[in-house]
């Protein structure tokens, strides 16, 4: 394999005219790279894209933003080699990969050999795809409610929350709120009878027919009582309302619970992900 195989970019526009059909083949599996090359193009922010070509076919992509860190769809290892050269040969700093297990691995393994970096796991995801949506029974009491502009200082409060719960950064304030991950999201409530909200669920705009559910939270004094499952039950009937041929979510592997409970809601496991950052980078040639 050539490394003029892997054709790189800053064009968002043409990388998405090359390569849009090719992510949108795969939807559920790719859905990472379609939301976020969106939101990429969206924020006008810049970034390097990249795909692999055979015989004019595109069989692989990944971008890279500001981060540094790369995001890759599946690649074989001797794929993840030549990459990882190209990329190495660059000169440019690589933070980190979160791509499947497999492709992760055989990329990390690649630019250990070829810069002396090594890999520290940051990340583990279960990619769950939805099949038949079977709500929880009994429903808790209460109900979903969408949330509008007016919530928006009690919604910074519960992401910013969930945020502090799952030891992500930075903090969300009304002064990070537009650049976090959170702001372009839509997010329901499910909230008791006398209107407290007590769960939380994200979801993504619908792209190439996938929307993803991200986050659900429920604070630690409310667990256990079903309202989870109600409130993701609820944003995944929305998306289907909403026309979305795939919708999909993580789950922490770790988590025998949320695992459980996607499952008994009609989520099927469809891939392990992976996420390594390379604290140091130190070329050896």
């Amino acid at each position: 394999m050539r490394h003029d195989d892997w054709h790189l970019t800053e064009d968002i526009d043409d990388f998405l005219a090359r390569a849009g059909d090719f992510l949108r083949s795969r939807p559920a599996l790719h859905h990472t790279q379609l939301t976020t090359v969106e939101r990429l193009r969206a924020r006008g922010e810049r970034a390097l894209f990249g795909r692999l070509e055979t015989d004019g076919e595109v069989r692989a992509v990944f971008y890279q933003p500001s981060s540094r860190r790369v995001t890759l769809t599946p690649l074989s290892p001797p794929e993840a080699d030549v990459l990882a050269a190209r990329l190495a040969d660059l000169g440019g700093p690589v933070a980190g990969v979160v791509a499947d297990h497999g492709t992760a691995s055989a990329f990390a393994d690649a630019w250990e050999r070829r810069t002396g970096a090594a890999r520290v796991d940051f990340w583990r995801g279960r990619l769950y795809r939805l099949g038949t949506l079977t709500p929880p029974e009994p429903r808790p009491a209460g109900r979903g409610r969408v949330l509008g502009e007016g919530d928006r200082e009690e919604l910074m409060r519960w992401c910013d929350e969930f945020v502090s719960a799952v030891g992500e950064t930075p903090a969300v304030t009304a002064a990070t709120w537009a650049d976090s991950r959170f702001a372009d999201k839509r997010f329901t409530f499910w909230e008791a009878p006398d209107g407290t909200p007590v769960s939380m669920a994200g979801t993504t705009a619908m792209v190439g027919g996938m929307i993803r559910v991200d986050p659900v939270y429920t604070p630690a004094r409310l667990r256990g009582r079903g309202y989870a499952a109600a409130v993701t039950a609820e944003v995944s009937r929305s998306a289907l309302a909403a026309g979305a041929t795939d919708v999909v979510l993580f789950a922490d592997p770790a988590n025998a619970t949320s695992n459980a409970l996607y499952r008994r809601l009609g989520y099927a496991h469809l891939a392990d992900f992976t996420g390594y950052a390379f604290p140091t980078t130190h070329h050896t040639d």
